[in-house]
């Protein structure tokens, strides 16, 4: 598996910052139809707005820069020109930028690498306008941690926090014994376990990041049922009262269903899975090799006796994929 190198970049006030003539072009260069860009341009022009003072609200004043606040068109709009301007290498891409209005934030910009293999301590550095790129071993995107190991440690200990905070924000009806334990299940399964399993459909989990979830979820689910570990209550009985299937089992129906979705995506679509094979050629490492999500995907299948056609019946596949939440077959 080839090393990953990856820039993550700031603008500053990015909004702001993009330029009228600019969103045109881009549209141009996107060949959108007239129509629809003299549509959008209607919903810019003579756009007023006034400043917040001590002494009151200041007069309207013309806005002939950035874009839309709030605005659901916004951020397609803005996705757009960053697609068309940032199709070059770092240098480049910062001059082009910059010509159009944008500045780049040095100070925020972080360089990571993802050695999945070979580890070599000097690969040189990355610089931008003869700056040093700082270099990290993991960084925030989206929610999600990424680390230069290619592992899901920050990640996971990330979303337990996220869904503790919200527990705990929650704990005065979740733990009131007026509430059924069926309703306490049901705002747990809508609320707090979405927290916890938020971009999880990409994780290649380990035995001990599966107990450290699972350790994570039984605790919760104990607290909420009064129970503690002293009075030997077994786990399956807990989730039974609660109606609550294992975080494990909720992880593979993401996977799962993530699978199914790039799965059925038309041919000319930028990310597609075809067919899962393994690279051949590949240089053998000391060890086992590391599990890869393809490979992890293949288990689930073949545990759940499913193929990957069958992915392509979209009403078929959510069938087969979804995991009961009651129905346990554990002796209460």
């Amino acid at each position: 598996m080839r090393d990953l190198h990856k820039v993550f970049t700031d603008l500053e006030k990015a909004y702001d910052r993009v330029q009228r003539e600019v969103l045109w072009w881009m549209l141009k260069k996107k060949r959108v139809l007239p129509k629809y860009i003299n549509l959008i341009k209607d919903m810019y022009e003579g756009d007023v707005t006034g400043v917040w003072t001590c002494d009151g609200v200041s007069s309207d004043f013309l806005i002939k820069i950035g874009q839309h606040q709030g605005s659901t068109l916004s951020p397609y709009l803005f996705a757009l020109v960053m697609d068309q301007l940032t199709r070059w290498r770092l240098q480049c891409w910062r001059q082009t930028l910059e010509s159009k209005g944008f500045r780049l934030s040095r100070t925020k910009t972080e360089y990571l690498r993802c050695d999945f293999d070979d580890p070599r301590p000097n690969v040189g550095d990355v610089l931008l306008d003869r700056q040093l790129v700082p270099k990290k071993d993991s960084f925030k995107y989206l929610g999600s941690i990424i680390q230069s190991d290619g592992g899901i440690e920050e990640d996971i200990r990330h979303q337990t926090q996220e869904g503790w905070e919200k527990w705990i924000l929650d704990k005065g009806d979740l733990c009131d014994r007026k509430f059924p334990l069926k309703l306490k299940g049901e705002f747990y399964k809508t609320t707090i376990r979405p927290m916890i399993l938020y971009g999880t459909e990409c994780w290649v989990t380990k035995d001990q990041d599966t107990r450290q979830l699972c350790t994570t979820e039984m605790h919760m689910l104990r607290w909420v049922c009064g129970h503690r570990r002293h009075d030997h209550i077994r786990n399956e009985y807990v989730r039974k009262k609660m109606k609550v299937v294992t975080l494990k089992d909720m992880l593979t129906q993401h996977q799962l269903r993530w699978f199914g979705h790039i799965r059925r995506r038309p041919h000319d679509a930028p990310v597609r899975i075809e067919h899962i094979l393994r690279a051949e050629g590949q240089i053998k490492r000391r060890g086992g090799p590391k599990l890869t999500w393809d490979e992890w995907v293949k288990r689930d299948l073949e545990k759940h006796n499913l193929t990957e056609e069958d992915a392509l019946d979209r009403r078929k596949w959510r069938a087969a994929t979804r995991m009961k939440e009651v129905g346990f077959l554990f002796p209460v």
